[in-house]
């Protein structure tokens, strides 16, 4: 099935970075299926230049291929606002005016099925003069009106799971498309089967499945791996010590991989596709120990 790996382009990816694209690249490449390569660029306040140009150079020196052009999100801006209209063409979007201390007060008490900290739908029914008195102070995000739907799915590797969505930001009142949308947009665009990613990333599969179905597009399947994490059980970071390709060179680092996901000993990850089995994968994080 195809996959792809789309990293944001704020920092150098670290081997917990690395480690997820591998897996993605593996999924991929064992189904004999297209890979793809995605530059998630659309927070413009934390890109910083040079770093997409890094991260696929990084990606190249642990043995990675892709098919296809590598596609940056900040060029198909025109692809969002077509899914926004299309969306509150439905009646599916509602300005929001909520900061974020707001959200924080109002989600401080139960709110029926919703999960802890969702949106509880404060400006959802807000009436035209309402809005627009609000609109003169500050500039509304864009939510959608899911409802409190439940989204079940099974995922590869996490197994059965599901999901209450709350009425989540598609624009966010900078006019910024919000990563929810732009993945959904962006999978369904290129022709993505099955997103391989972090476990992190897990709460946030239900929203993105709602979305597609609202869109009317293809869902890929899922595949949520275990992230590597620090000594301390924090994500793996560059507190951490020698993280990245800068300390561990690359062989070593796709060594280090291999060996943390019961894989032979490899220093090329063309080795380790004969022997990749993604139901032996198992689903507790890595603790990070410096590659020897």
């Amino acid at each position: 099935m195809d996959g792809r790996y789309a990293p944001s382009p704020t920092g150098v990816l670290h081997l917990g970075n690395l480690r997820t694209a591998l897996l993605a690249w593996l999924f991929a490449r064992s189904a004999r299926s297209r890979f793809l390569v995605r530059i998630e660029d659309l927070d413009q306040g934390r890109v910083r230049p040079g770093y997409a140009e890094r991260q696929l150079e990084d990606l190249a020196a642990i043995g990675l291929d892709w098919d296809g052009e590598v596609v940056a999100q900040s060029a198909r801006l025109d692809r969002y606002a077509a899914a926004v209209e299309a969306l509150a063409s439905r009646g599916l979007v509602y300005e929001c005016f909520c900061t974020r201390a707001e959200i924080r007060a109002a989600t401080e008490a139960p709110h029926g099925p919703l999960p802890e900290g969702a949106y509880p739908g404060t400006c959802r029914d807000l009436t035209p003069a309402d809005r627009a008195a609000r609109r003169a102070d500050r500039a509304p995000a864009l939510r959608v009106r899911a409802g409190a739907a439940v989204v079940a799915f099974e995922d590869r590797i996490m197994g059965p799971t599901s999901g209450v969505v709350d009425d989540f930001v598609i624009a966010r009142n900078d006019g910024a498309p919000a990563y929810n949308l732009a993945v959904v947009v962006d999978d369904a665009a290129q022709g993505v089967q099955e997103v391989v990613r972090g476990a992190d990333l897990l709460e946030s599969t239900p929203r993105q499945l709602w979305l597609a179905a609202a869109l009317g597009v293809p869902a890929p399947r899922h595949a949520h791996v275990p992230l590597v994490l620090g000594p301390d059980g924090r994500r793996l970071a560059k507190r951490h010590g020698a993280v990245t390709l800068d300390e561990v060179a690359a062989p070593r680092a796709v060594a280090w991989m291999a060996a943390t996901l019961g894989l032979p000993e490899a220093t090329r990850a063309a080795d380790l596709l004969d022997a990749f089995d993604p139901a032996a994968l198992a689903r507790e994080p890595t603790v990070f120990s410096p590659p020897v």
